[in-house]
């Protein structure tokens, strides 16, 4: 497939999804280095909806940065704060929102987020997320001896609520563009009615990026 073919392919597929999106949101949950954000932006791009990251909002919200707000008031403040800013970023209309590895540990934001988009967990091994985590010292949960231990730690505790999304997309360090476009045919199987026959099956839809 030519370039030109294969980016025809994946702005159809954008269109598609987009049209039968309707007034849904996209989110995207999983643990920090999963590529939330990055990817997130990406997809906005090609979906040509807004872009919305949970913890920029809150940093403006609160006109701090995370760090300081888990410093000087602790992780349960913190938490309160991330379950507002959500739900006000998901009522302001459909959008790519990236939220924060832990916001799925609220019950009332994973009500949410099931009212008003389809989430999709991106899911990664700790060793990538410890490869992307360590390039950024700005992870308050982080700041330990044995960050390695923390995320393996963290991650199996929020597994189960990760495990909760609509769709889950096996993430590998494949490049950004592969990564959207396979999102993005996860999406549109999933709308087109694939989806909604997983999930009455408790099934979740798994797509392996091909790293090409």
């Amino acid at each position: 497939m030519t370039a030109e073919s294969e980016n025809a392919t994946v702005k159809g597929a954008a269109r598609t999804v987009r049209g039968a999106l309707g007034n849904r949101s996209v989110v995207l949950i999983g643990m920090m280095g999963s590529g939330k954000s990055s990817i997130g932006r990406r997809l906005a791009a090609a979906l040509e909806l807004p872009f919305s990251d949970a913890d920029t909002a809150i940093e403006q919200a609160a006109g701090m940065t995370v760090e300081e707000i888990f410093r000087n008031h602790g992780e349960p403040h913190f938490r309160e704060g991330e379950e507002r800013v959500i739900k006000r970023l998901l009522q302001s209309g459909p959008q790519v929102l990236a939220t924060g590895g832990g916001a799925v540990l609220s019950a009332k934001t994973r009500e949410e987020i099931a009212k008003a988009a389809i989430s999709i967990w991106l899911k990664a091994p700790v060793e990538l997320l410890l490869q992307r985590v360590s390039r950024r010292d700005n992870r308050p949960l982080l700041k330990t001896p044995d960050p390695r231990a923390v995320l393996t730690r963290l991650l199996e505790e929020r597994t189960p609520y990760y495990a909760g999304a609509d769709l889950i997309l096996e993430s590998s360090d494949a490049p950004h563009e592969v990564i959207v476009e396979n999102v993005l045919s996860l999406l549109a199987s999933y709308l087109a009615g694939a989806g909604g026959m997983l999930k009455d099956d408790s099934a979740k839809a798994l797509i392996q990026d091909e790293g090409r």
